[in-house]
Formats: C-alpha cells, sequence, structure tokens
C-alpha cells in the first residue's frame, strides 16, 4: 500500500462500507416477505419502503460504534452488542442466549466458548458485520486480518466462524486500497488475495474455489459455493466475496446477484454490500434506496447523514 490513512479518513471508508452492508441488509431482508420477487430487482423495481434492517446492520454499527486506533478493543465490543442488541431483529438462538450472557456478565471469552456445546459459532454472524472494519485498515490487509480475528473472537470461537469474519475483512480492505489507488482490480484478484490472508479451512477452501469461478453466472456459483442456506461462514462467505469480486464496482448489481441466487440473501447482500461500497464510496449506492433504508440508530456516533 502507497498511502498513509488518517483518523478522519479511515472512520469515512468505515461510514461508507457500513452504508453499503446496512442497504444489502435491509434490501435483502425483503425478500424473505411473500409477494416480494427477486426477478423485479432486475427490472429495478424494488421493494415498498421502508425497508428494515436487520442483526447483520445492529452488529455492524456496534463495530463501527468500537473502532479506534490500536487494537479493536473487544471488551468494548462484547459490552456494546450485548447491551444494543434486540432479538426481534433476527438473531439466531444461540446469539441471543450468548448476548444476554454477557450481558448479564458473562466474560465474553467463556461465553463464546460455550457456544454450540463448546465447538464455539461457525455461523456468519462475525463476517456479515466485518466489511467496515476492513475498510478502516484500507492500508494494510495484514492489520484488517489481525484485527478480524480479535473483532470475529468477541463471539466466535470455531476456527471457521473466525475465518469468515478475517475473510471479508481483509476483501473490504482490498476493495478499500483499490478505491483510494484508483483502479479497479481484475476478476479474481480480491478473491486470491484474500485467499492468502484467510486461515487455512473450509472458508479458505471455498475462496480459492471461488477465484477459479471467474467464467462462471450467478447461478453457477452459488450452486458451487453455497449461498448462505446453512447459516455457516462456509456455506455464506466464498459465494459473497465471488459477488464482490464480479460487481466491485457495480453496487446495484451485486445485489441483485445475492437476491436472485436465494439462501440468506439479507446476509450475501450485506457482505458484498459492505465490500463493495468500500470501493465504489456512498455515491455507489442508489440514493432512493438509501432513503429506502430504516435510518441507522441514533446512539450511533458515526451515523450522521444517514
Amino acid at each position: 500500500m502507497s498511502f498513509t490513512l488518517f483518523p478522519g479518513t479511515r472512520l469515512a471508508l468505515a461510514q461508507d462500507s457500513l452504508a453499503g452492508l446496512s442497504v444489502g441488509d435491509a434490501l435483502g431482508a425483503q425478500y424473505f416477505v411473500p409477494g416480494n420477487k427477486p426477478a423485479d430487482l432486475l427490472d429495478a423495481r424494488v421493494p415498498a419502503a421502508p425497508w428494515d434492517w436487520t442483526d447483520d446492520t445492529e452488529q455492524a454499527c456496534c463495530l463501527v460504534a468500537t473502532l479506534a486506533e490500536g487494537d479493536f478493543d473487544r471488551d468494548a465490543f462484547a459490552e456494546l452488542l450485548a447491551a444494543r442488541f434486540e432479538p426481534y431483529r433476527g438473531y439466531g438462538p444461540g446469539a441471543v442466549v450468548m448476548l444476554r450472557e454477557i450481558r448479564e456478565g458473562l466474560p465474553w471469552p467463556i461465553a463464546a466458548a460455550a457456544a454450540f456445546n463448546g465447538q464455539g459459532s461457525c455461523g456468519n454472524g462475525a463476517a456479515m458485520r466485518a466489511a467496515p472494519l476492513g475498510a478502516w485498515h484500507a492500508d494494510s490487509l495484514a492489520h484488517a486480518a489481525t484485527q478480524g480475528v480479535r473483532a470475529a473472537e468477541v463471539t466466535h470461537a470455531h476456527p471457521e466462524g473466525i475465518a469468515g469474519g478475517v475473510a471479508v475483512s481483509v476483501a473490504a480492505a482490498f476493495a478499500a486500497a483499490a478505491r483510494l489507488n484508483g483502479h479497479r482490480p481484475d476478476r479474481g484478484q480480491l478473491l486470491r488475495a484474500t485467499a492468502g490472508h484467510t486461515p487455512a479451512g473450509v472458508v479458505h477452501d471455498g475462496l480459492a474455489e471461488a477465484a477459479g469461478l471467474v467464467r462462471a453466472g450467478v447461478a453457477e456459483a452459488a450452486e458451487r459455493l453455497g449461498s448462505g442456506g446453512q447459516a455457516t461462514a462456509m456455506d455464506t462467505v466464498p459465494f459473497a466475496l465471488w459477488v464482490a469480486d464480479r460487481f466491485l464496482d457495480d453496487y446495484p448489481a451485486a445485489v441483485a446477484a445475492c437476491v436472485v441466487a436465494g439462501g440468506d440473501v439479507d446476509t450475501t447482500a450485506a457482505i458484498a454490500g459492505g465490500v463493495v461500497a468500500s470501493h465504489t464510496g456512498r455515491d455507489g449506492i442508489p440514493g432512493a434506496w438509501l432513503s429506502a433504508r430504516e435510518e441507522l440508530p441514533g446512539w450511533l456516533p458515526a451515523a450522521g447523514g444517514d
């Protein structure tokens, strides 16, 4: 990387990523509502406003509110997650139990390690909130990976759950760095760079496979990689980042690809949207979509203008 980032620039990059994440999440969630047809999005017809966001956005807002110079503050993040989470936003039962335990005083390392009978969570929660953290670290993919581990560990003790958070952090850092350097990477480059900083395992292998699908269509990629139907990092992150790599300079097309693919649409669209907006900036998001999205929570200091 050939640039230096100051705190204000880091925050601006993270805010842009959060805008893309939250719009993707909120719009994607509309396609769980009966009567909303994914094919309509290809014709630029979208569901009626307002679009409520889900736990993907709520957790990402907590993450952005915690961002600061130095190592990511895991204790502060855990405290904020526990204080702000609203179960009706779509949290899984395991996440609700964990966050309630943390709210009641159980240290987060114990709560995270106890999840799923001591295996830890391999779900996509760490990944779906991670893009703004990566955008913040646009000057170093290595730092994005290191801090991605720290942010993921607060709720995910399973190696694959952590790997999902790392992968999205690195992808967003790569996308934001390309924006600052003023170039559009070749297809597959984002995926290869991300795989290079993602720990060995199923998520890593999925990214490597995704990098080889540069000529595939959306349906084939979703079939090969999974589109979040199992709600795990392994089944979600490779496809969402394949979408980001394919449509890195076209935010509406990225979200449309996630919607048409089906599966866990709000989460794949949140991940892809957060990474793509790290590259396009807020201006890449249709203004009507930003207006339709539910306002971000008032407790988020960085929400100005949203």
